[in-house]
């Protein structure tokens, strides 16, 4: 018998509650783990008691040509980073580690290279998450240390996420 590896084991979990995910383009999970206990999840929706895009088969973005990254005012979901960050209390959130999956809503592909949005970043940083996990094949994933996003502020150098 082959053991799963525990950063996979949670991103098996990240992308199960990936599949709870309403937005018409793209389905994230997202987990918090601290010291093996998982703390928080949450999946990418519109806020509590507000129509889903899959209740109203509309995306607002799709519909008006907005590229990936651009404009999320526009969109009706809260992200799933933060879902998970709004779940939990702050202080069980230090030094913990978020794993994140994002599945093409049409082909439930995983979509690799994926990274939290810029206001999600900073949801990140002020939880006081360590690190970031984003899976990019069933296997693979990458790891960031989110001091990395405080040291290289995207609002200075200009790079930011999805």
């Amino acid at each position: 018998m082959t053991r799963r590896d525990k950063e996979n084991y949670y991103l098996d979990i990240a992308q199960t509650v990936a599949e709870r995910g309403t937005c018409l383009r793209r389905n994230f999970g997202a987990i918090i783990v601290k010291n093996d206990q998982i703390i928080a999840t949450g999946y990418n929706g519109a806020p509590r008691g507000r129509k889903n895009c899959c209740d109203i088969g509309v995306c607002m973005r799709e519909k008006l040509g907005i590229p990936k990254g651009e404009r999320y005012e526009l969109c009706r979901s809260v992200h799933a980073e933060a879902n998970a960050i709004i779940s939990a209390a702050r202080n069980d959130m230090i030094g913990s580690t978020l794993y994140m999956v994002c599945r093409d809503a049409k082909t439930n592909e995983i979509v690799p290279g994926t990274s939290p949005c810029s206001m999600c970043r900073r949801l990140i940083i002020n939880a006081g998450i360590k690190r970031v996990v984003i899976r990019n094949t069933e296997q693979e994933f990458t790891a960031v240390y989110v001091q990395e996003w405080v040291d290289n502020d995207e609002v200075l150098t200009g790079v930011g996420g999805y």
